[in-house]
């Protein structure tokens, strides 16, 4: 196994225990380090494996930061001029 892949597992692993523990602030502030700290990993992982095991690994960060996708996702139909849901 890379260490790329071992980084990606690691970086699964502290989103969950992340996710665990209670947040007034609803977890967005740990949001944005794991995005931050996910993309560039995610990155090195397409680069030492390929794109097959960078998309798998990307489903499995996004996941678990559904929530900055789904609110990413509604900003762009909003700019776009569509109605959203």
């Amino acid at each position: 196994m890379s260490i790329s892949l071992i980084l990606g597992l690691l970086w699964l692993v502290l989103a969950n225990v992340t996710g665990m523990f209670p947040s007034r602030k609803k977890h967005w502030p740990a949001a944005y380090v794991l995005i931050a700290i996910g993309v560039p990993l995610l990155g090195y992982v397409i680069y030492e494996n390929g794109p097959i095991i960078g998309l798998l690994v990307m489903m499995g960060g996004a996941s678990i930061l559904r929530w900055p996708l789904v609110y990413g996702w509604r900003r762009v139909r909003r700019m776009l001029g569509r109605q959203v849901d």
